[in-house]
């Protein structure tokens, strides 16, 4: 019985290290792969809210990390910044929608150097489906309304859902994640304004992951 049990004992663990060296081998040959991957749809993302015309540099790899409540977390927060000819020309930032109905709501804000909105798009949400979902461009078109808009300190009333008095819509039955929303595309617009020249000579520290 003993001997049937350390045989057994045995046999599994040869079964383990052949499977853990099996997912180690796959891990190393497809790690490249993945990688580009990653890149692709974050290339992808960022080309959606800064127009290939405003820059010729490899926006992922230009990146650094920023960190500040105005960008809705305590966290560090990639920006990536665009260039011409090696001169700045936008920048794309990840902020943080804290309050929105259902937690956090993650969101990527282009800005170009006169605080003029390039686009925003959603990248994770968990809103309520056909309610508050609405932000993410795969439901309806809401999110484009911050596309050409200009933010500054001088034209923060304007910054609100329509209830709230402001230019933006707001959902019927789900005024919560829309106003988040707008708050946080504000906030990270009047960041980089606030801070442009900081971000902007700051060396590249991040990188995709």
């Amino acid at each position: 019985m003993l001997k049937t049990i350390q045989k057994n004992g045995l046999v599994l663990a040869i079964f383990a290290c052949i499977t853990t060296g099996v997912v180690a081998i796959t891990h190393i040959l497809t790690a490249d792969t993945i990688k580009a991957q990653q890149i692709r749809q974050l290339q992808g993302q960022l080309n959606q809210v800064i127009p290939t015309q405003l820059h010729d540099n490899e926006l992922y790899a230009q990146c650094v990390n920023l960190q500040d409540d105005a960008l809705g977390t305590k966290d560090y927060m990639p920006a990536y910044i665009a260039t011409i000819n090696g001169q700045p020309t936008a920048v794309a930032i990840e902020a943080i929608a804290p309050d929105g109905y259902n937690g956090n709501i993650r969101l990527l804000v282009g800005v170009d150097l006169q605080g003029k909105v390039l686009g925003a798009r959603v990248l994770e949400q968990h809103e309520t489906p056909g309610l508050g979902d609405r932000i993410d461009l795969r439901v309806s078109d809401w999110i484009l309304s911050f596309t050409n808009k200009i933010i500054s300190a001088d034209n923060h009333d304007s910054w609100h859902v329509r209830k709230d008095g402001g230019q933006f819509d707001q959902f019927t039955g789900a005024t919560i994640t829309p106003r988040a929303v707008v708050k946080a595309v504000y906030n990270t617009g009047l960041y980089f304004s606030q801070h442009q020249q900081q971000i902007l000579n700051h060396s590249p520290l991040c990188e995709v992951k």
